[in-house]
């Protein structure tokens, strides 16, 4: 059977700055899923939307269609509100981990489909995976019956029946120079999450040295982007805009993630991320109908630290196992006396990653115990030999290219910065 349309027509119109008609865009998702139209045509295309854009309008048929490319989850039957949080990642942000149990202790039911990292930004799966028997794949039936059931939290890997063309395209993108593309990343992660099912979404949207998008002006017009994809979706969204300049709490890995977030489960943990895990958290419970609830309430008096445990195990971790822990340690000593006036996330990402933390492909395998333990954050007063950071791997030999990341990563001055709030703004449609 003959195409409806040409490929060819559809590149030359978004080369040429126009608008793509909906049943043409939606032809074009199509047929790129089934392998007619080639990965150098969509590429040709995707590089088009990066140099021109997409309207509204447009970005909301592509999304729609890479959800219609694949299967859509149905969450009606498991007799609670819904709620979910996506972030657009960065260094030491292990939110997810007490923000799920944390929103499941109010009764609201918390489906978050996570994925693993690449480079410097750490990966949800790979963190809990440091658990002893936690296991990530789960089936549909298995991910109803615990949100459904007295965990009422998820966190799972997403399975490969939503929006397959997103997945292909993704993969086209990140050997094309097209990643940064606004229409792309937002079409890309709401596409998934509306396929998800959730009922309302709130999205974590980074900026600063150590997230995906280094520039706040950039990282707003993506945070508006999506807030506005979701609502035309029929997702009560709203999106917080966070920086991401210095590692988020003290530790950055995949094991010590895992025990700051226990921390912070069990009351304490670093004020930064105790601070954005209760924003979220408010954020989720608003949305959901919750609206007299105060997250740091459950922190305190133990309903998320039960909640953590019924999740995880019924996951098949072990929440009293002991986690990995490093073979070889190394620190770094401050040079002077001063405060501590900057920590650069980006620095301390791909010194991680450089320890075994994170992995450079795909197919990689991680370090669960390999990571920095943070000592002090900016504003912290230090003495000439204090540790600044301590570094963990399983092999001495890592030591030096971890190093050599972290040279001009801190700084020491003789005067404080100012505050810096983690939140700096929440959009809405």
């Amino acid at each position: 059977m003959s195409e409806p349309f040409d490929a060819v027509d559809v590149i030359r119109t978004k080369r040429d700055g126009g608008a793509v008609p909906e049943e043409k865009l939606r032809w074009l998702v199509d047929a790129y899923t089934r392998g007619y139209v080639a990965d150098a045509q969509m590429a040709a295309f995707a590089m088009a939307v990066l140099l021109n854009g997409m309207g509204r309008e447009e970005i909301r048929v592509l999304t729609d269609a890479m959800i219609a490319s694949g299967e859509r989850m149905d969450f009606s039957g498991i007799g609670k509100r819904t709620t979910d949080k996506h972030s657009t990642g960065g260094v030491g942000d292990k939110i997810t981990l007490p923000l799920a149990p944390l929103v499941a202790a109010y009764g609201v039911a918390v489906p978050q489909l996570s994925g693993r990292g690449l480079g410097h930004t750490g990966g949800t799966l790979d963190k809990l995976e440091s658990i002893p028997g936690w296991r990530a794949a789960l089936t549909n039936d298995e991910m109803m019956s615990q949100l459904a059931g007295p965990a009422g939290a998820v966190i799972c890997a997403a399975g490969t029946g939503l929006a397959p063309a997103d997945k292909k395209l993704y993969a086209l993108r990140d050997v094309t120079g097209t990643v940064e593309a606004i229409p792309l990343i937002a079409s890309s992660i709401m596409s998934k999450k509306i396929a998800e099912g959730t009922e309302s979404l709130v999205l974590d949207v980074k900026f600063g040295s150590g997230a995906f998008m280094k520039d706040e002006s950039r990282a707003r017009e993506l945070a508006e982007t999506m807030v506005r994809l979701g609502t035309d979706s029929g997702v009560t969204t709203t999106a917080l805009l966070t920086d991401m300049s210095t590692p988020l709490g003290l530790a950055v890995g995949n094991a010590n993630e895992v025990r700051e977030s226990v921390d912070v489960l069990a009351g304490g943990g670093p004020v930064d991320v105790v601070e954005l895990t209760v924003a979220l958290a408010t954020e989720m419970l608003r949305m959901a109908g919750v609206d007299d609830a105060d997250p740091a309430d459950a922190l305190a008096d133990g309903r998320a630290m039960d909640s953590w445990r019924r999740m995880i195990e019924a996951q098949g971790g072990d929440a009293d196992a002991p986690l990995p822990a490093p073979n070889e340690t190394e620190v770094i000593r401050a040079d002077r006396d001063g405060v501590i006036t900057r920590i650069d996330a980006f620095g301390v990402g791909i010194a991680a990653w450089r320890l075994g933390a994170g992995r450079a492909r795909a197919e990689d395998s991680v370090d669960h115990a390999a990571g920095i333990d943070l000592a002090v954050k900016p504003g912290d007063a230090v003495k000439r030999g204090d540790i600044i950071m301590t570094l963990g791997a399983s092999e001495a030999g890592r030591f030096d290219r971890a190093a050599d990341a972290l040279v001009g990563a801190w700084e020491i001055g003789d005067t404080a910065p100012g505050p810096a709030p983690i939140v700096r703004d929440r959009i809405t449609a």
